[in-house]
């Protein structure tokens, strides 16, 4: 895959050089020659000094063959006009833009454009280990009606299978992690001791189901 990225900050060299370490063609546009040290001497990707929305800066980074754009400058208002740039001149539609506004974010995702919300990103993985577990959701949909969040759920439903706990609780556990890894469980899955269990629930429903899986059972 080709990859072009707007902005050489932290985040955008960072990025780089874990595109190229996979064995991606990387290039990395930014305003500021200098910005590129922050590559290494060892990076083979290209870099290009320049106005990342420009059509001919983009042009020279690869972006008529690229298979993804990163905006991930320290402007919001670039990394979007540059995203829309991107989509709309240039027909690419694996794009990401980082956003520092929430509220922009949100806006953007509802337009198609995905982002990362650096500041809710921040305090939500913050709120997430100053709450109780759960309080925070670990993914939401743009529009916020839907959540994915992480239950320590109480030890009473040790021994169930997933199929049982989702009928019980009327939610689906998409996942659960066991001993450090992932796994996708069937409804014949049982729940172990130790196991943190990843439940996919609506607002409406989040307070409820925190609470029931938070206790023992009701039948037991």
């Amino acid at each position: 895959m080709h990859i072009v990225i707007m902005g050489c900050g932290r985040v955008g060299a960072g990025l780089a050089r874990g595109l190229e370490a996979r064995g991606h063609s990387v290039a990395v546009i930014d305003i500021e020659q200098s910005a590129f040290r922050r590559l290494g001497d060892d990076f083979a990707g290209r870099t290009v000094t320049g106005v990342g929305f420009d059509r001919d800066v983009l042009t020279t980074a690869g972006i008529t063959r690229a298979d993804g754009f990163a905006a991930v400058s320290s402007g919001d208002n670039s990394n979007i006009i540059a995203a829309r740039v991107v989509r709309e001149t240039f027909n690419v539609t694996n794009v990401v833009a980082r956003i520092y506004d929430p509220g922009r974010a949100e806006v953007y995702e509802r337009l198609g454009i995905p982002t990362v919300a650096t500041v809710r990103w921040a305090a939500d993985q913050v709120m997430r280990r100053l709450l109780p577990t759960g309080s925070e959701p670990l993914w939401r949909d743009p529009s916020g009606n839907v959540r994915l969040i992480e239950v320590r759920a109480d030890r009473g439903w040790v021994g169930r299978k997933v199929g049982q706990i989702e009928k019980t609780v009327r939610t689906r556990v998409p996942f659960i992690q066991r001993l450090g890894s992932g796994i996708v469980p069937e409804p014949a899955t049982v729940f172990q001791d130790g196991d943190l269990l990843y439940a996919a629930v609506t607002d409406d429903d989040l307070s409820r189901v925190e609470y029931e899986l938070g206790n023992p059972p009701a039948e037991s």
